[in-house]
């Protein structure tokens, strides 16, 4: 990686992390820590507002944009192939809305990258059984209660195909047995649960926050199952 590209990497590495270490820069970029404090002196100079805090690391302003740069045709094609995926693991929100991105992607290659990469879209399909049940749309509902820490209400139906209503508190998705499981604090149980997204019939945001004081991280609640 020529420096040029190298600075290009560490400053998107910076603008997608809250912070970095000049450690996990160098342990990333397979450079010492030597280069690491002239790559960013240098971004420095240029303008780029980056900032130390002591006992965190490395960050940049938030207020500083960078226009978007070129992808390289084998980012572009990792990112097609990811895209691909949605159809088979996501829902149609998901879908429509990786697409978008996919577009804006697009907007930033050369033109004759443009057509290598919808060559390779049109090449790359995922199969679906006929009998495979129709998704549910709320992955992003989901996502966005997640983030905004915000109560859901939802109608499942659990394995003994016994229906109920659940005011839920969602601290994480997992994806395993071929499926997304939404986990949440339930205040009918008043216990966490592992709730399958298929069979989750009918689901509102009540756009109330959280009333539990304290949760689990997912990947707390994951290790404390082993």
């Amino acid at each position: 990686m020529n420096r040029i590209d190298r600075l290009i990497a560490i400053l998107t590495t910076l603008q997608s992390k809250k912070y970095a270490t000049a450690e996990f820069i160098a342990d990333k970029y397979e450079i010492s820590l030597r280069t690491v404090y002239r790559d960013l002196k240098a971004l420095g100079e240029i303008g780029v507002p980056i900032y130390f805090e002591n006992q965190k690391a490395y960050s940049i302003l938030k207020s500083f944009f960078l226009p978007p740069v070129s992808l390289t045709t084998d980012e572009a094609n990792s990112l097609i192939l990811v895209s691909t995926l949605s159809e088979k693991f996501g829902d149609k929100t998901t879908k429509n809305n990786i697409e978008s991105a996919i577009g804006k992607i697009k907007a930033v290659l050369r033109s004759t990258d443009k057509d290598k990469i919808d060559l390779l879209h049109s090449q790359i399909k995922i199969y679906k059984a006929p009998d495979e049940p129709e998704k549910k749309d709320f992955l992003t509902d989901i996502q966005n209660a997640i983030i905004n820490k915000e109560v859901l209400r939802i109608e499942y139906i659990n394995n003994n195909e016994e229906k109920s209503l659940r005011e839920i508190e969602p601290i994480g998705l997992t994806f395993y047995s071929n499926q997304w499981h939404l986990i949440a604090w339930c205040w009918m149980r008043n216990s966490y649960r592992d709730f399958k997204v298929a069979r989750i019939v009918d689901l509102k945001n009540l756009k109330e926050k959280f009333r539990k004081p304290k949760h689990y991280d997912i990947n707390e609640y994951i290790k404390s199952l082993s």
